[in-house]
């Protein structure tokens, strides 16, 4: 027996409401998209614009020029091996592969350049000049820049040389893993989508308070009390 009837189906009601509502988020009748995906495309979107990093770490990439680097790598196998020798031999660098293991000879200046250059391309959504360059995917030629630097941090923190090493996260990070995630999105700016972007927040903050009322209201109705 419920300690408050109408309580309790006022809880009812607004928790039937609220699920009503969720099965509409999930239907794919924004854009072909369920609301979940199309907020996710609208914030990727607004987000890129304030995300390209590319022109302060070629900026920076100049204190590195001229600072030669020998590094041995191992990839995960022989084909990534030579497909990552494509990107250090476009980098100016000697490069010698056995298997998946390979040494690596040249200006880590350049090497970084040439990171950027492709990333700046990527970030742009201009991928045919990465499949031109390499013959290669162009999202598989910044995975195998990622992994690549990160093997080239590694033997570089392997052999101390800390200064060389200093760059390459933040080139993976704010370089690499940037363009590869923002590919393919089309900028936005904000002010042009404020409306849909407040409405958007609004409704969070909303449906949030009307789920925590609907549990509230149904568990107060059939008698269970918050007791201080």
């Amino acid at each position: 027996m419920s300690a408050s009837k109408k309580e309790f189906y006022t809880g009812v009601g607004l928790m039937a409401g609220f699920l009503v509502v969720l099965v509409v988020l999930f239907l794919p009748i924004f854009g072909g998209k369920n609301a979940l995906d199309a907020l996710d495309s609208l914030y990727n979107t607004i987000s890129k614009g304030s995300a390209y990093y590319i022109p302060k770490l070629k900026k920076e990439a100049g204190d590195y020029a001229g600072k030669e680097i020998a590094v041995n790598l191992t990839m995960s196998d022989e084909n990534t091996a030579k497909e990552t020798e494509a990107l250090f031999v476009k980098s100016g660098a000697t490069v010698t592969v056995s298997g998946a293991n390979m040494s690596v000879n040249g200006d880590i200046g350049k090497i970084i350049s040439n990171c950027l250059d492709d990333s700046d391309d990527m970030f742009h959504n201009q991928g045919e000049k990465l499949k031109a360059k390499y013959n290669c995917d162009e999202r598989k030629v910044l995975v195998n820049w990622w992994n690549a630097l990160k093997a080239v941090d590694k033997d570089l923190k392997k052999q101390e040389k800390f200064a060389e090493a200093k760059p390459i996260a933040m080139l993976m990070k704010k370089g690499v893993e940037c363009s590869y995630n923002y590919y393919k999105v089309n900028p936005q700016n904000i002010s042009d989508r404020w409306l849909i972007v407040l409405c958007s927040l609004v409704f969070y903050v909303v449906y949030t308070v009307w789920y925590g009322f609907a549990i509230m209201f149904m568990f107060e109705g059939a008698g269970f009390k918050l007791e201080h």
